[in-house]
């Protein structure tokens, strides 16, 4: 597995895949719905798994001795790494918008915040359930893969609008300590739903490409 996973980045990871690594530098800018960064990250998933395509990366792994269900699995770990870097690397930036944004004042969706990365942590589980599966199908259609998943990762996006004008729900956009320690609960359930997601993303992945005549 090791060995799959670097060959995933050095031959089939696209280089946009690692430069939307950074795209949490969209929660410095002022009236921004801060969860498309994070579909910039799937863009870049898209960009890997095209890469993959025109590089003939599956007629490459049928000739190694590996089974097609361990090509799957790396590149469904891989794509959970690239995301779960992510969301590191888009800490730091979170913390330097929560300092430089006054509380409350994103009008376009929620504040850099701990129900941000929930959102995130959702928007992926929901990338992964579609993405892949849809994906290792054929094993070659990427883009219909990406336009099924872009349409559901919309529908969170638009969530993460819509969550800051119900009413009652103030707190979910507070980035003071109080409401983020109150937001943790909501990362830990999406963060569960994302793992339990891109699991089964993975095994129903696996399912569809054994059936696949390379």
């Amino acid at each position: 597995m090791t060995a799959l996973l670097s060959k995933q980045l050095r031959l089939v990871c696209h280089p946009m895949t690692l430069v939307f690594l950074l795209a949490g530098v969209f929660f410095l800018i002022p009236n921004y719905p801060y969860s498309v960064a994070f579909f910039y990250v799937t863009l870049g998933i898209f960009f890997m798994f095209m890469n993959g395509r025109e590089q003939r990366d599956a007629d490459y792994n049928a000739i190694l001795p590996v089974r097609k269900a361990d090509t799957v699995k790396a590149a469904c770990l891989f794509t959970a790494l690239v995301e779960l870097c992510s969301l590191v690397i888009a800490v730091p930036f979170a913390v330097l918008s929560a300092r430089i944004n006054p509380n409350g004042t994103n009008l376009a969706g929620l504040d850099a915040n701990v129900t941000l990365f929930a959102i995130a942590f959702l928007l992926f589980a929901v990338f992964n359930i579609v993405f892949l599966p849809s994906f290792y199908r054929t094993g070659y259609k990427v883009g219909v893969s990406f336009l099924k998943a872009s349409v559901c990762v919309a529908a969170v996006v638009i969530l993460d609008v819509a969550v800051t004008h119900v009413p009652g729900l103030g707190w979910l956009d507070g980035v003071d300590t109080a409401s983020c320690l109150r937001q943790l609960p909501i990362l830990a359930v999406c963060a569960a739903v994302y793992a339990i997601m891109t699991l089964l993303a993975c095994r129903w992945s696996i399912k569809r490409f054994e059936k696949v005549d390379l």
